[in-house]
């Protein structure tokens, strides 16, 4: 079985550059560093999932070069002083996609990653759902869908309001659009121009019913973010250069939010899970860990 152990090679320096990127580029991991981080990450979802027997794979394992490219190359942090004041947040809106984040949260160094196999475990502080008075770098504890964007705004709102640089991302879900506040949110946001606001779409098609398409339409998508008033970039949601090309134009966009729509496919990484929508919510057998730890080798 392969090793779910930190990344001997590019594990030491990401970590570094993900607490200090602002003051030193110098350790940014490059481009193959990061896919085969990804890789990494991705053994540490299947894993950890498995042994809990209960969790979301398919949006976890989308949203992979997501997170990893905020914490590890765009975004301020420091897992030594997780309030530090001036760090940007990251808000988990669609928060059944936990996994991801916490292996995300352990390679960078905020918990042991030897936690990971704690998941869902009673007493864990990696629960379901994750919980901002547990579990350290958790900036919003999650549970009802549609609520991150609107804590996201708050977030925002009160960096202007004591005069800080620090930018806001939230990862929303497109499932997750189909409730009315993120729209409601959408409205806010752009009122009150917030430029110092990025929400990021994990546009996986799949919602837990089916194809959004079939549950709740939503295109076309970001027309409707454009008339509500946000900037709008659409990629290719694993793309390493294609993702860092997104966030630094957000951040030199002024005078109103952007919203990247990650184009992705839900359980990415995983044959049998790649755009299998009854991995949404469930977890792999030992015998299915083990075929995807050997196609994640």
């Amino acid at each position: 079985m392969p090793s779910t152990e930190p990344l001997k090679s590019a594990s030491a320096g990401i970590v570094k550059a993900g607490a200090f990127l602002s003051a030193d580029k110098s350790d940014s991991p490059s481009i193959a560093e990061m896919q085969d981080l990804a890789k990494h990450l991705r053994r540490h979802i299947v894993t950890m999932i498995g042994k809990a027997g209960s969790g979301h794979p398919g949006g976890s394992l989308s949203a992979v070069e997501i997170l990893s490219t905020l914490y590890f190359k765009v975004m301020r942090h420091n897992p030594a002083d997780i309030r530090w004041a001036d760090r940007d947040r990251f808000i988990l809106s669609k928060g059944h996609a936990a996994p991801v984040l916490y292996t995300v949260l352990a390679e960078c160094g905020y918990f042991p990653l030897a936690e990971l196999d704690t998941l869902r475990q009673i007493g864990s502080r990696l629960q379901g759902h994750a919980d901002h008075n547990v579990t350290p770098g958790v900036e919003m504890s999650s549970g009802s869908l549609g609520q991150g964007l609107s804590f996201g705004i708050g977030v925002a709102l009160a960096a202007r309001m004591d005069k800080k640089d620090y930018r806001t991302f939230v990862l929303l879900g497109d499932g997750e659009c189909d409730e009315g506040q993120v729209w409601e949110a959408a409205m806010a946001a752009a009122h009150y121009r917030l430029d110092n606001l990025t929400a990021v779409v994990d546009n996986n098609g799949l919602q837990i019913d089916g194809c959004n398409c079939d549950i709740m339409a939503i295109e076309p998508f970001g027309d409707k973010w454009r008339a509500f008033g946000w900037h709008v970039i659409e990629i290719d949601g694993h793309d390493y250069p294609q993702l860092l090309k997104a966030f630094d134009e957000a951040k030199k966009t002024k005078s109103q939010p952007t919203v990247v729509i990650a184009h992705t496919i839900k359980g990415k990484g995983v044959s049998f899970m790649a755009g299998n929508v009854d991995f949404h919510g469930k977890a792999p057998t030992p015998a299915e860990v083990e075929k995807a730890l050997k196609e994640l080798a």
